[in-house]
């Protein structure tokens, strides 16, 4: 794994601590030094430095010869979330839908060919896929990565595309064809619609949240069970209410953007 960067400045210390938190998983919660060593390419000493280091800073906690996560790394994914002001400006109104159409409602972004999901607010029912902050899915599958697929030009879209997904769901590769000819119908259109193409029993509907220029940074959907709730009704009762709080959510975040930025040295001026 040595020399992967290509610039002088790369710091290989730091990706390969990265590389050990990357490592767990849902599937590998705990980890043996031996697993972190293997899943990393990193001899065992290494590792062991590392993971070592890492529970010294807090990121990971040892129990018996096993190693796993603690909830500090958190603490990087919503400094990201925070630091874009997209939490800030979708709360109120993810929770507004969410009370409007008692159904779950959630906000992602792309990263390469799946979407990520950075806020949700959940209603208890059961659903066939458990999601959370973090969660991948594959974007060609889902109403949310649609909308952010529609919105990208043909290089980006061929460049994302063949990127491979790094989501626990396997899914059979799609006609490029037919999903030009749907992401054409997105765009016209506004929004997007996920058929029960992720799962058995999961259908959604998604639109766009654009930033203070009008480029398209997330989507926010609303997800039903399919036995509960028929294309017809999500599109006629709950399209008009997503279509509502996406816009809402766009002119708050338009808004955080535009506040001249204070630097902590102007702060500490303008108060004393």
């Amino acid at each position: 794994m040595a020399g992967r960067g290509e610039s002088s400045d790369f710091v290989e210390a730091l990706a390969r601590g990265l590389d050990v938190l990357a490592a767990f998983s849902e599937q590998q919660p705990r980890m043996s030094l031996a697993d972190v060593a293997g899943a990393t390419g990193l001899a065992r000493p290494t590792a062991r430095r590392l993971l070592l280091t890492l529970t010294e800073l807090g990121f990971v906690r040892q129990r018996g010869s096993e190693f796993e996560l603690t909830p500090r790394v958190l603490d990087l994914g919503y400094a990201y979330i925070s630091s874009l002001g997209l939490w800030d400006a979708a709360r109120p109104h993810l929770e507004e839908l969410v009370r409007h159409t008692n159904e779950s409602s959630s906000m992602a972004q792309l990263s390469g060919s799946d979407i990520v999901y950075m806020a949700r607010v959940a209603v208890p029912k059961i659903i066939a896929l458990r999601v959370e902050i973090g969660t991948r899915f594959p974007a060609v599958v889902t109403s949310q990565g649609k909308v952010l697929l529609a919105a990208l030009d043909e290089a980006s879209l061929t460049e994302t595309l063949s990127t491979p997904s790094h989501s626990n769901v396997v899914i059979a590769p799609r006609d490029r064809a037919d999903l030009a000819r749907e992401l054409s119908r997105v765009r016209a259109q506004g929004w997007a619609l996920a058929d029960e193409e992720l799962a058995p029993g999961v259908r959604s509907i998604a639109a766009p949240v654009r930033d203070g220029h009008g480029v398209v940074k997330a989507a926010v959907n609303v997800t039903v069970h399919a036995a509960e709730t028929s294309v017809e009704e999500l599109t006629s009762r709950h399209l008009p209410a997503l279509l509502k709080a996406a816009s809402a959510i766009s002119g708050d975040w338009a808004r955080l953007e535009a506040r001249p930025y204070e630097s902590a040295s102007d702060m500490a001026q303008r108060v004393l």
